[in-house]
């Protein structure tokens, strides 16, 4: 996998200048987005930024209104039938026949891809043997947990071997178990050479998953790259609790030298903090040692390494969707 040998060289996924209309709404303003082959793709962005209507267009669902728009190298207006044989799509709710069983419902997706029935058979047993669902295969889909039924249709969007799987927040409402077993799974695509574009309000997943993040606000993409570069433009957070609130003023001095920005106060909680210029760098031995050196007595003192939620923040001006349980930003800290 991917075994559709259908796609024309270049990227798997183009766009360029892509706006679409919903009556007096602008979905869409210019969306320019390229995604590498054999890459996950996160699309991030608040409610609303246009991620879903960016990924309906991209699978034929909806016609763009302007802009250029490639999938597998096949133009999405002009060749949308090309473009559905080498696609994958999985949406935000499960598309399945919960009066059928997981096996027949994997049956019927590969006699519509005119599999035949024999070979939409194999395709079915292979895909659930692969993905640990032969023991639920032939009970009825109605019957089975929210983590199995967005499993199974994953595995319902892989009946073709798509060479380019279109995730729409795939684990949205799963527990931690589930959202593991997707994670895993999109792993296994990606590294066999499936390229994968995921929308998600999950930072955390995005962080997991993707080789490059888009975000987008307002219908069209303000700042991509890698993970780690996108967090390289926020600095680190310095965090520090005084033992006396006389020492707010010099505590903000110290602050102020190492990390070269603006200190903000917490009186109630006697906590000071500063957030680094990027190419400022501040080590918590570093920051213990100038406190002490100009006798400032502390309680606490933490970094807080810059995360996805930080840069969401930053381009946005609004804060991401809280976290599943489990997550969060990472902290050096230490307390005395």
């Amino acid at each position: 996998m991917p075994g559709n040998d259908t796609t024309r060289d270049g990227p798997p996924i183009v766009v360029e200048g892509l706006h679409k209309r919903f009556g007096s709404t602008h979905a869409l303003r210019g969306l320019d987005l390229t995604v590498p082959a054999g890459t996950v793709c996160g699309l991030l962005g608040p409610n609303g930024a246009g991620k879903t209507t960016a990924v309906r267009v991209l699978a034929t669902l909806a016609a763009p209104d302007a802009g250029r728009v490639r999938v597998a190298g096949f133009d999405v207006v002009r060749e949308a039938d090309r473009v559905r044989r080498t696609i994958g799509l999985a949406g935000q709710h499960a598309a399945l026949d919960e009066g059928i069983t997981g096996r027949d419902n994997l049956h019927l997706v590969g006699r519509l891809h005119h599999l035949g029935a024999r070979g939409a058979r194999r395709r079915a047993d292979e895909l659930l043997d692969r993905f640990g669902l032969t023991e639920a295969a032939d009970r009825l889909v109605r019957t089975y947990s929210g983590g199995m039924r967005r499993r199974l249709d994953l595995i319902a969007s892989l009946v073709t071997r798509p060479a380019v799987l279109f995730l729409d927040e795939p684990t949205t409402g799963l527990d931690p178990r589930s959202r593991n077993d997707i994670w895993s799974t999109v792993r296994e695509l990606s590294a066999e050479g499936t390229t994968v574009l995921l929308t998600t309000q999950y930072l955390d997943e995005a962080d997991q998953l993707a080789d490059d993040i888009a975000v987008v606000d307002h219908g069209r993409v303000i700042a991509s790259g890698p993970p780690e570069r996108l967090k390289a433009t926020i600095g680190t957070r310095v965090e520090v609790t005084l033992a006396d609130s006389g020492h707010f003023a010099t505590a903000a001095c110290v602050l102020s030298a190492l990390t070269g920005g603006e200190s903000s106060l917490d009186e109630a909680e006697r906590r000071i903090a500063a957030t680094t210029d990027p190419d400022r760098s501040v080590t918590l031995p570093g920051l213990i040692r100038e406190l002490d050196a100009a006798g400032v007595a502390t309680l606490d003192a933490a970094l807080r390494r810059p995360s996805l939620d930080d840069v969401f923040l930053a381009l946005t001006g609004r804060t991401a969707p809280e976290h599943p349980a489990g997550s969060g930003p990472a902290l050096e800290r230490t307390t005395r």
